[in-house]
């Protein structure tokens, strides 16, 4: 036992006997370096030998490191000097969080009590107001105060309470889109001849090679299906992947197509609400600032044409902020009801076809958002990617010779009527269906996911769609389940479902074909090699 105190006793005494050699030498430094008696002393051994420049350099020198020296130790002293300035205790620091959330919770209940005082009072001078309508309180006793001028009120009936603001105006509030109405009820406009004979097969053919002959733009068949198919299925059309494989092309170049130009909506970062689509009533101009986006729409009422809006990188900023009313809006079941309210009263110069603040959203309009994913954009939300149709554009087409093909003039009408019938002509067959019902039941089992009502039914309307496009039944089925159900996987946690890949193409040889589902396969292979395997 006495060898071990021996061992710890040296061992401790040799690393505190280091630690005093580095403080030793630490302060023999220090005191060398201010040992200015032997800087004097130095200086004395040279000084007869210089030269008059030799002196005005080390006159310089000196000057230099002095000034130096001096800002070294200023810096210094600054740095420590804010440190202990702004280094608050923990306990101060809690304590002082502490009293922030006390005092927010005070101002919230003064501003509550704050607003019941001036609404009694108000109520006290004969006028109801919700004080939530007004800015300020100077806004509430100023409404109060006119009431007390004039007479009071009578009791409002039902039908005033719907009763829409009038107010009166000497200037249009919307003079782009009463410009609008000028055009259309002109005597001198002509509305054009559409060709309604064209097939959605000869649709996609012709416009593939228009955009070879006359743009230079060259699209794979395929994707003229799969776009021309969504359009008959959802509203709003996704095109995604690397930069310069043609996403704004290609809804660019149909507009051209069917003459009727598509209009290019530049996504900002910016943008955090549906003011920056529709824009807002501007209180000192007293007009509305009217936008492209809003124009477009209330345009597309007067004529039978198709419309595209390009949303240019539209997840640059959140989808889901700016997009999120007209997401709801084309969901809704029945279209006379899919109006969206642009203000809040009416005035009797407003545009022609806007009622009671509203304007109705045609059908006529699909709306094609473009995607790059990359680390300057934010990601899609599943409810934008649900009511949508995405389709991959990760390389560009290769070139082939194309027909001259002139532009034609398109009815969406027409359009519509060519939908309808495929999917009365092209139902997705019984054997199908079992199959897809069988799928679903096997995610449920192994991953958790489901096809869902909205994608069943987008389903039920893309394949016949694409099915009249030229394509088969189990190709289009093969594009929505890896479009709309697969992606999903991405957000599942790749490294704990990387076994059940296998399993999931193994499931799709046995029910659908080995030569089947290529599309869904090459997606689940790279799903695999994401996952590190």
């Amino acid at each position: 036992m006495n060898a071990f105190f021996y061992y710890f006793y040296n061992f401790f005494r040799s690393i505190f006997e280091h630690i005093w050699n580095v403080v030793v030498a630490i302060k023999d430094a220090i005191f060398g370096i201010l040992d200015i008696r032997y800087y004097v002393e130095l200086f004395k051994t040279y000084q007869d030998e210089l030269s008059p420049f030799g002196w005005v350099a080390v006159i310089i020198v000196h000057i230099l490191l002095t000034a130096l020296f001096v800002l070294i130790v200023f810096l210094i002293w600054k740095g420590l000097k804010v440190v202990f300035r702004f280094k608050v205790p923990v306990v101060e620091y809690e304590k002082m969080k502490d009293e922030v959330v006390t005092l927010k919770r005070e101002i919230m209940k003064a501003n509550y009590e704050k607003d019941k005082i001036l609404a009694m009072k108000i109520s006290e001078l004969g006028m109801e107001v919700n004080p939530e309508l007004l800015d300020t309180p100077e806004e509430l006793l100023a409404a109060g105060q006119e009431m007390s001028e004039g007479e009071k009120p009578e009791e409002e009936t039902e039908d005033d309470e719907n009763k829409v603001e009038v107010v009166d105006t000497k200037e249009k509030r919307f003079p782009r889109l009463s410009s609008v109405d000028l055009v259309y009820k002109s005597p001198d406009y002509q509305p054009p001849e559409y060709d309604n004979t064209i097939t959605l097969e000869e649709l996609c053919i012709n416009f593939r090679n228009f955009a070879a002959s006359r743009l230079g733009l060259y699209y794979d068949l395929e994707v003229m299906k799969q776009a021309f198919a969504s359009f008959g299925a959802a509203k709003m059309l996704i095109l995604q992947g690397i930069s310069g494989t043609g996403k704004t092309s290609l809804p660019y170049a149909f507009g051209q197509f069917i003459q009727n130009p598509s209009v290019i909506c530049s996504v900002q970062p910016s943008w955090r609400d549906r003011t920056e689509l529709f824009g807002y009533y501007n209180d000192f101009t007293k007009k509305y600032t009217e936008t492209d986006f809003l124009k477009t729409i209330y345009e597309a009422h007067y004529y039978e044409d198709p419309r595209i809006v390009i949303l240019d990188e539209m997840n640059i900023a959140r989808v889901e902020y700016y997009f999120a009313e007209m997401l709801s809006i084309l969901e809704l079941p029945r279209e006379e009801e899919r109006y969206v309210s642009v203000v809040s009263n009416t005035a009797a110069n407003d545009p022609e076809l806007m009622k009671e603040g509203k304007i109705w959203i045609p059908n006529n309009v699909w709306y094609v958002g473009t995607i790059n994913n990359d680390d300057s954009t934010f990601a899609v939300a599943d409810k934008v990617y649900d009511r949508a149709i995405p389709i991959d554009l990760d390389d560009r087409a290769e070139f082939f010779e194309a027909p001259d093909t002139p532009p034609m003039r398109l009815s969406y009408k027409h359009m519509e009527k060519l939908y309808q019938e495929a999917k009365e002509k092209y139902p997705v067959s019984e054997e199908n269906l079992i199959l897809l019902d069988k799928l679903d039941k096997y995610l449920i089992e192994h991953f958790r996911l489901t096809f869902g009502n909205r994608i069943m039914r987008q389903m039920k309307d893309f394949v016949p769609c694409y099915v009249a496009c030229g394509g088969t039944e189990i190709d289009g089925i093969d594009f929505m389940f890896a479009k709309k159900i697969l992606r999903k996987f991405e957000s599942l946690g790749l490294g704990f479902i990387r076994d059940e890949l296998d399993s999931l193409v193994v499931y799709l040889d046995h029910e659908f074909g080995s030569e089947n589902m290529r599309i869904s396969k090459a997606y689940l292979a790279r799903l695999k090699k994401m996952s590190g395997n």
